[in-house]
C-alpha cells in the first residue's frame, strides 16, 4: 500500500493554546483508523488541518504525495471529503440541493449539472436511508437525520479519503448500524480510505485497522485494535478503570458497562 496521509510534526495553535503538539501519522491508502481520546484532545481539530479549516498549522501534511498547502480548494475536495458533527448554521437547502451542491468539485467553471451528478445523488439518497426526506428543508430535520445528510454529501464528493467526526453521535442503534455498514463497504469495497473522530471505543476496535489517541494534543498511543483495549493503556489515556470483557463472536476485548456508583 502507498500512503494516502502523511502527517510530520503537527502543531496547532488557537489563541494562545496549544491544541496539537507533535503530531505524527502515516496512514496508507485504504486503511481505516479511529481517532479517539477524551474530550478536548484535538480530535476534532486534527481532522480540521487535513480539509485546511485550520490553516495556521505548523510542520507538514501531505495528501496523496503532496503537501496539503500545494493543492487548490477544488482539488483537495477531490481527495478528501469531511464528514462534520452534526450541529452549527444549517444551508437554507432541502436535502438533494445539499447533497447536488456537494458535487462541485467535479463540476465546470459554469456548474452545470449532468446525468451522472444526478444519478449519484438519487443513489446516496437511498444508500444513506434518506430518500424520503429528498425535498426537505435541512432546518426540518433530527440532529441524526443531519448527520445523515451530510454523509451523503461527503460521499457526493467521490473523494478517495473520507474525515469523520463522530458521524454516529446522534444516531439510534439501528440508524447506527446502518452508517457503520456502509463505512464498512466503501472501506472494503471500494478502498475508501476512513479516518473517524469516535467516542464509541468498542465500535472503534471493531471496526478499525488502527486505532490513534490523543491526549492533551499529543500522541497517546498508536496500533492495532487488540492492543487498545488494555487496562493499563486505557487508565492512562481516561485516567478511570474501565470493566473488560469479551466479545463472543470474535473474542476481541470489549468495554463492559458498570453500574453507577462504582
Amino acid at each position: 500500500m502507498s500512503d494516502m496521509i502523511d502527517i510530520r510534526h503537527l502543531r496547532l495553535d488557537l489563541d494562545d493554546h496549544v491544541i496539537l503538539d507533535d503530531v505524527s501519522m502515516t496512514v496508507e491508502r485504504g486503511q481505516r483508523w479511529s481517532v479517539v481520546g477524551p474530550n478536548g484532545a484535538g480530535k476534532s481539530s486534527l481532522l480540521k488541518c487535513l480539509v485546511r479549516i485550520h490553516q495556521s498549522y505548523k510542520g507538514r501534511i501531505s495528501v496523496d504525495g503532496l503537501d496539503a498547502r500545494g493543492y487548490s480548494n477544488r482539488e483537495l475536495a477531490r481527495l478528501v471529503a469531511y464528514v462534520p458533527q452534526a450541529g452549527g448554521r444549517l444551508p437554507p437547502f432541502t436535502v438533494r440541493e445539499t447533497i447536488l451542491m456537494s458535487r462541485y468539485p467535479h463540476l465546470s467553471h459554469f456548474g452545470t449539472m449532468g446525468r451522472h451528478d444526478y444519478d449519484l445523488v438519487r443513489d446516496l439518497l437511498a444508500r444513506t436511508g434518506i430518500g424520503a426526506l429528498a425535498e426537505r428543508s435541512m432546518a426540518t430535520l433530527s440532529g441524526g437525520e443531519r448527520q445523515k445528510v451530510f454523509l451523503a454529501a461527503a460521499l457526493a464528493q467521490e473523494a478517495p479519503v473520507l474525515l469523520l467526526d463522530e458521524p454516529t453521535a446522534f444516531l439510534d442503534p439501528r440508524h447506527s448500524h446502518d452508517i457503520r455498514n456502509l463505512l464498512y463497504k466503501l472501506n472494503k469495497e471500494d478502498e475508501v480510505t476512513v479516518i473517524e473522530v469516535t467516542h464509541d471505543l468498542n465500535a472503534a476496535v471493531l471496526d478499525s485497522d488502527r486505532i490513534f489517541a490523543l491526549r492533551e494534543g499529543r500522541t497517546a498511543f498508536f496500533g492495532p485494535p487488540d492492543k487498545f483495549l488494555d487496562e493499563d493503556v486505557l487508565k492512562r489515556l481516561y485516567d478511570r478503570s474501565f470493566l473488560l470483557g469479551e466479545h463472543p463472536v470474535t473474542g476481541q476485548p470489549m468495554i463492559l458497562p458498570g453500574r453507577c456508583g462504582e
